[in-house]
C-alpha cells in the first residue's frame, strides 16, 4: 500500500512539472497569418477597332474603370461608329451591367458623318423600344435632353466622338469631343441604363456590337 502511494505521488509530481512546459508551448504558438486581400483585377489590354484605340482603363469620378468590351456598329456593310463600355467590375450579361450601381462609361467614336438630328431620333427610338412605358416615362427628361444635344450639334463627323458617364450621386454627364456639354447632369436614376439598352437591350442596334460590349467577339 505504501509503495502504491509513492508511485501515485511520483506521477502527480511529474504531471505538475510538465504543465508549465505545455502552457508555455501553447502560449508561444505562431498565430495563423491573416488571409491575403484579393488581388486587384488585371487591366485589360487596349482594343483597337478601325483605327480607334480603347485603353484598358479609364477614370470616372475618381474611380478606375476597366474596359468591359468594345465593338463596331454596322449598318448593312458600312461601319458607322465604334463603342466601348467601361465598368468597375467585369460583366458578361446585360443583367449584370444594368445591376451594377457603380460608375460607368460608354464612349462612341464616329466612323462616318451622320446628321445630329437623325442620330438623336435613332437613339430615342432605341431607348423606347428597349424599355417599358413606365421606364421611358420616368426618363423622358434625359431622353429629350440628349436628343436636343444632337440637334444642336447638327452633324457628327467621322473622327468626332461623344461619351456618357454615369456618376452615382450626381447623375449622367454627356461629353462631345471630350468636352462636357454645358448644363446640369441628367438626374433621372434610370436614364443611363435605358441608354445602355440601345446596345444591350432585347432589340439592340447591332447584335454583334452587343456581344462585343459584353466581352465576346462581335
Amino acid at each position: 500500500m505504501h509503495k502504491r502511494n509513492v508511485l501515485i505521488a511520483g506521477a502527480m509530481l511529474a504531471a505538475t512539472m510538465l504543465m508549465p512546459s505545455l502552457a508555455s508551448a501553447q502560449g508561444t504558438s505562431t498565430p495563423a497569418a491573416p488571409a491575403a486581400p484579393p488581388a486587384p483585377a488585371a487591366v485589360p489590354a487596349p482594343i483597337e477597332l478601325a483605327g480607334v484605340k480603347y485603353d484598358g482603363s479609364a477614370e470616372v469620378a475618381g474611380q478606375k474603370l476597366l474596359l468591359n468590351g468594345a465593338g463596331i456598329r454596322y449598318k448593312a456593310i458600312f461601319k458607322v461608329y465604334t463603342a466601348g463600355l467601361y465598368l468597375n467590375a467585369k460583366a458578361t450579361t446585360p443583367e449584370a451591367v444594368l445591376a451594377n450601381t457603380g460608375p460607368k462609361r460608354i464612349h462612341i467614336q464616329m466612323l462616318r458623318d451622320i446628321d445630329g438630328e437623325e442620330l438623336g431620333k435613332l437613339f430615342t427610338k432605341g431607348m423606347e423600344q428597349n424599355s417599358t412605358r413606365e421606364e421611358f416615362g420616368r426618363s423622358i427628361n434625359g431622353v429629350l435632353r440628349m436628343a436636343d444635344i444632337f440637334v444642336q450639334k447638327k452633324k457628327l463627323k467621322s473622327g468626332e466622338s461623344f461619351g456618357v458617364d454615369y456618376i452615382p450621386g450626381t447623375g449622367t454627364v454627356i461629353f462631345v469631343n471630350n468636352a462636357v456639354v454645358p448644363g446640369e447632369p441628367i438626374k433621372e436614376a434610370e436614364f443611363f441604363n435605358i441608354l445602355l439598352k440601345i446596345w444591350l437591350g432585347k432589340s439592340p442596334a447591332d447584335n454583334g456590337l452587343k456581344t462585343a460590349l459584353l466581352g465576346g467577339k462581335g
